[in-house]
């Protein structure tokens, strides 16, 4: 499903981002994909997007590191 239309940012593309890219907050996201950058209409659903990706990440430990993860 596509969480920005204006960027073309899918569902999967989150959470690739933060499985693959150790993505871990909504401002990393905005810069690695673009993310609520131009109208910020998807900006709720991309964080939800996100924090679901990040808890399945801690449930089975197998997503990467990030330095704005920690802060």
């Amino acid at each position: 499903m596509y969480v920005c239309l204006c960027k073309g940012v899918t569902c999967s593309a989150i959470r690739s981002a933060v499985s693959e890219q150790g993505v871990g907050s909504l401002r990393e996201l905005s810069r690695n994909l673009g993310v609520a950058t131009q109208c910020g209409k998807c900006a709720h659903s991309a964080r939800q997007v996100l924090n679901e990706a990040l808890g399945a990440c801690t449930a089975t430990n197998g997503c990467g590191t990030s330095n704005e993860a920690a802060a």
